[in-house]
């Protein structure tokens, strides 16, 4: 995929000897896919020096992606709000609160079949308004700082999360004890599997312990957010 996405944007690219690492999970709901589009184009970029701001970058990697949901935040790191209407773009880039972020991570994949399968083929009218204020509380509490009602309103979410959670069967088991140790949300990295928790960073550490006690068939990750997005490291 790295080497399709930077012929794409760069066809007369010369031959390089590319080495490619990644500390990603595939197919776990945590943006690996996203990651390696920005990764092409950026090498692209840079072999072909092509000086694309990110705003193009993006334009580029939305294409290809078919939304902005996670090439966005891959590009511009931080708190990524976008939309892609009729092949417009548009984002907004604000600071992420300053928490620790906990991500469980099983195992085992989640088939797109099975996790889209769960989910209803349409929302009425009524139920689209109520979620879409949901995620509205939810943006402009993070954008706010307020950790608390941006926690509650995540955990409301109408659009996907109880559908799918069932899918994932350490689920209750993490939020009963992310809630019990202080945690504002827990919820599903993209589609899942991952479970991805918001916490205070002083109660991180305890949190992380807890559930690794749990021995659970899967990875505990302590992470933070990164501020700065796609760069180039000499």
């Amino acid at each position: 995929m790295l080497i399709k996405v930077a012929r794409r944007i760069a066809p007369a690219i010369r031959p390089h000897h590319l080495k490619m690492t990644t500390d990603i999970p595939l197919a776990r709901g945590l943006g690996s896919s996203s990651s390696v589009i920005v990764a092409g184009i950026e090498l692209a970029n840079q072999l072909a020096n092509l000086q694309l701001s990110n705003a193009e970058k993006l334009n580029l990697a939305t294409k290809i992606e078919g939304h902005p949901d996670n090439v966005a935040p891959a590009i511009y790191g931080n708190l990524t709000i976008s939309s892609y209407v009729n092949g417009e773009v548009s984002t907004v880039v604000t600071k992420f609160p300053e928490v620790s972020l906990i991500a469980y991570i099983p195992n085992y994949e989640l088939r797109t079949k099975d996790s889209r399968g769960v989910l209803p083929k349409g929302l009425s009218y009524q139920e689209a308004v109520a979620a879409s204020s949901i995620a509205n509380v939810a943006i402009a509490a993070l954008m706010k700082g307020d950790m608390v009602v941006a926690g509650q309103a995540i955990e409301s979410d109408r659009f996907h999360e109880h559908f799918r959670q069932g899918l994932i069967k350490e689920f209750p088991k993490i939020k009963m004890m992310a809630k019990e140790n202080g945690a504002y949300a827990t919820y599903l990295s993209g589609a899942g599997p991952t479970v991805m928790i918001l916490v205070p960073k002083e109660r991180s550490n305890t949190l992380k312990e807890k559930i690794e006690e749990q021995q659970f068939k899967g990875q505990v990750f302590e992470l933070q957010v990164d501020c700065k997005g796609v760069r180039v490291e000499k």
